[in-house]
């Protein structure tokens, strides 16, 4: 059996012994909450997620070992096998963790091993099954990406400070990131040579196979800016700010069945259901089995602004089927115009419909979904990004339910109850459509594109997340939405 028949195992190591004293935290900034969850958390997360990864072992300050391990436990990240105390370098954290994944190996038995960054919670899944592919043909993997600057060479001169003394080719100039990855017997011969080199000292561990074992070859994998370090103080804004722009996506399930199986005995309640992507939602889920309630202003004389309203439709869902397993609001007002002229009853009701709602019903659903350990799902719009002329009421709201998702999903989060929010492209509902007029069907997102990427979002562990759903994106499974609402349609004639 070949050397690469050997290596069945993929592990990896999240590297988190940073202290946060150059961001000026009194804690490990791995530990440090964006987006609703500590910066270590989103890191394992990653891994977790990834159908490239076998398990995952987490090397930390030794002090915050029970903080993470909590966080491991109550998050339910599976693939974390172990949580070791790191070293007192990186390189001492490197040699435990090439320990521990050694001490389990049989005799000529290899490992693939990914050593990442706990503070670069951004990296894709792209570049993670790149890498471990890329390991099927090297020993040593690294990912980069170009330099946009122009990097310089300096040297000081006393008191007179620094002067330029070399400009490099920018186009040979790489910016190095993490995960770096090796055959783990490859690693491990580059520190048993190191260690016998007195002056030894490495920033990271390419620079350890580079220097000791020169004749093996360093691959590089292309990284992508996103995957940025939370170093300094201006990093944590731009990681939250990142994390809120982030496109993230819920797994689809394979067929109507599995649909049938994850919603069949739950118990829905839906705002905003007359028309539209709520209605779906209800058509859907309701034909997979779920038992769902509707509630809008036309249909049953809801209004979502008035918390008794609220309180009221949640507590009969619950008294009829003992449970609410999902809360969805689709409910919402679009009012184009300009703020100055708008009159006050207008600025109320939007207010009223888009933002103090959504309060409202987070509000009365909360011991509900505790108990069922459920899911609050709520909706923004691609304004949120960006206030634009004659949206500032929409966007303002829109921007609010993103920010409250978050906050609501790091509040609950030890109830056991997840919080997402769903950010569609333009779609082709009756609301858009009084406010537009008739626009190119094919320029549109349909409503049950989005329903049933809801229905993912809703059957998935995400939490304090914005799911951008967009056109022609081939994850979306709309083909078996469209033919499931076919077949509920037959069934109900």
């Amino acid at each position: 059996m070949s050397e690469k028949q050997n290596i069945q195992r993929t592990t990896a190591v999240v590297l988190a012994g940073g202290t946060g004293q150059r961001v000026g935290l009194s804690l490990p900034k791995q530990l440090l909450k964006i987006a609703g969850k500590t910066i270590i958390e989103h890191t394992l997360w990653i891994f977790e997620e990834s159908a490239d990864i076998d398990e995952v072992i987490v090397l930390m300050t030794e002090d915050y070992i029970p903080q993470v391990e909590e966080i491991v436990a109550n998050a339910g990240l599976s693939k974390v096998r172990k949580v070791l105390p790191g070293g007192s370098t990186r390189n001492e954290t490197t040699e435990r963790a090439i320990a521990a994944i050694g001490a389990e190996l049989g005799e000529g038995e290899d490992r693939k091993v990914l050593f990442h960054d706990a503070v670069r919670p951004l990296l894709s899944q792209r570049v993670i099954a790149d890498c471990v592919k890329a390991l099927d043909e090297y020993d040593a993997v690294d990912v980069a990406i170009p330099s946009a600057d122009t990097i310089v060479v300096t040297r000081t001169h006393g008191a007179d400070g620094e002067f330029i003394t070399e400009i490099p080719d920018r186009s040979r100039l790489r910016r190095g990131q993490t995960p770096q990855c090796f055959k783990l017997s490859t690693i491990r011969r580059a520190y048993e040579v190191a260690a016998s080199d007195p002056n030894f000292q490495a920033t990271d561990d390419c620079t350890v196979v580079l220097h000791y074992l020169p004749d093996v070859p360093i691959h590089v994998v292309a990284g992508e800016e996103q995957n940025m370090k939370v170093t300094q103080p201006v990093d944590i804004f731009l990681a939250d700010k990142l994390f809120q722009l982030a496109s993230h996506t819920a797994p689809s399930q394979p067929d109507d069945e599995a649909y049938r199986q994850l919603l069949s005995g739950k118990a829905m309640v839906i705002f905003g259901a007359s028309y539209g992507i709520g209605a779906d939602i209800a058509e859907m889920a309701r034909g997979f089995g779920a038992t769902v309630f509707e509630h809008s202003r036309s249909g049953t004389g809801t209004h979502v602004e008035r918390h008794d309203d609220v309180e009221k439709a949640l507590a009969d869902a619950y008294a009829e089927a003992g449970r609410i397993d999902y809360v969805v609001n689709t409910a919402g007002v679009l009012r184009i115009g300009k703020l100055a002229e708008a009159d006050s009853k207008t600025i109320q009701q939007a207010t009223a419909v888009n933002y103090l709602a959504p309060v409202n019903i987070a509000r009365a659903a909360y011991k509900y979904l505790a108990e069922a350990q459920g899911q609050l799902l709520l909706y923004t719009s691609s304004s949120y990004t960006r206030g634009r002329a004659g949206y500032s009421l929409y966007s303002s709201a829109k921007a609010a339910i993103v920010n409250l998702t978050q906050a609501l999903a790091d509040e609950w989060g030890k109830d056991g109850i997840r919080v997402n929010c769903i950010n569609p492209e333009r779609t082709r509902t009756p609301m858009r459509s009084k406010a537009f007029g008739g626009e190119p069907a094919d320029s549109l997102l349909t409503s049950r594109a989005v329903a049933l990427s809801s229905l993912d979002v809703l059957l998935s562990s995400l939490t304090g997340q914005v799911i951008d759903v967009r056109r022609q994106d081939p994850s979306r499974k709309c083909d078996l939405s469209a033919a499931a609402i076919e077949r509920m349609a037959a069934d109900e004639a």
